[in-house]
């Protein structure tokens, strides 16, 4: 899975949208869900904090 985040000054995610999906829809929501709880170091310009995009993968491997 392959998120878009859109990440805020303060470093929360203010928008998440997929940049590729799995097959599985369990494993996109579960993908959504972990990174809208992340924190992120948030861009700077001119000194001072700013929103900006990143893609972000999550890559998922079955227990053996």
């Amino acid at each position: 899975v392959v998120l878009r985040v859109t990440v805020g000054p303060d470093g929360k995610p203010t928008k998440v949208d997929f940049a590729r999906r799995s097959r599985v829809r369990e494993l996109d929501r579960a993908a959504h869900d972990a990174v809208m709880r992340w924190r992120f170091t948030p861009a700077m310009r001119n000194g001072k904090p700013v929103s900006s995009t990143v893609l972000v993968p999550v890559e998922f491997t079955p227990d053996r």
